[in-house]
């Protein structure tokens, strides 16, 4: 990325932040892609788990050290992740870089992850067919087509999968702050009965605004308070996850979290 597109993107993140549209995403899908019907396979029978096999192992050998010769990563907090044992978990990550998926999976287990996206991501060709091996869940407008992407998620929370979400739902090109987090990951946790295992990650930017030093926090897991009423568990966990990513932010830039003003409408 060059200085000028770096510095139109942050313009462009700038006038997002003071109108506190957080989840908009100013990064235009393309047209190539498909909406997941009711035929979409959300999961991998028979040969196709050969192909699932070869790319989960393909990243496994070569992301680490990729990760580590261009953004300088490391995995910090690993220990939260083992405190889950064999528990399957909802995990919520800041969405920020076009491959932010290999950072989750450096954090959490190439084979033990799974990835909740958008529809768009359903892309035609060799990309595509990556991503979908790659354990891809796209949400999708077909209703048939989100019963099997529940029916899936169930099923690989229960076998002890951590299944992560983009909660804060738009991606925001190498933005550092944390944005507020949208319900349906919660939601997708209290249904399964299952924790919440925040991740966070914090970088360095030159001035052009490539990522160096990136680390990846494995923040410890959020448990639903059971003495709350049900119709309560879902916004106390939310606030609590919110919270922890707004704390390791401020702990690892050495600043408070503080938004750009708001503008006001006329």
């Amino acid at each position: 990325m060059n200085r000028k597109r770096y510095e139109k993107i942050q313009a462009i993140q700038n006038t997002l932040e003071r109108h506190g549209r957080f989840d908009y995403d100013y990064i235009p899908f393309g047209n190539k892609w498909v909406m997941p019907d009711a035929n979409y396979v959300y999961r991998q029978r028979g040969f196709s788990r050969l192909a699932t096999g070869f790319w989960r192992t393909l990243m496994a050998t070569f992301a680490p050290l990729a990760l580590k010769l261009i953004y300088g990563a490391k995995v910090v907090g690993k220990k939260n992740r083992k405190a889950l044992g064999k528990q399957g978990a909802v995990c919520v990550c800041n969405h920020f870089n076009y491959l932010d998926t290999l950072f989750v999976r450096q954090a959490t287990g190439y084979y033990r992850s799974y990835h909740t996206m958008g529809p768009f991501n359903n892309k035609k060709g060799l990309g595509g067919h990556i991503i979908r091996h790659g354990g891809m869940l796209p949400f999708s407008k077909n209703m048939a087509a989100m019963k099997g992407f529940m029916r899936e998620t169930e099923r690989l929370l229960k076998q002890g999968k951590i299944v992560n979400f983009y909660a804060e739902q738009a991606m925001w090109l190498n933005y550092q702050k944390p944005r507020p987090m949208k319900e349906g990951a919660f939601y997708y946790a209290l249904k399964y009965g299952v924790p919440v295992l925040p991740l966070f990650c914090t970088f360095r930017k030159n001035k052009c605004g490539k990522i160096r030093k990136l680390r990846i926090h494995i923040l410890p897991a959020i448990y639903a308070n059971e003495d709350l009423p049900k119709g309560e568990r879902l916004a106390d966990m939310k606030t609590r996850a919110e919270h922890a990513w707004k704390n390791c932010y401020e702990a690892n830039y050495g600043i408070a979290l503080e938004y750009l003003p708001r503008e006001r409408r006329e």
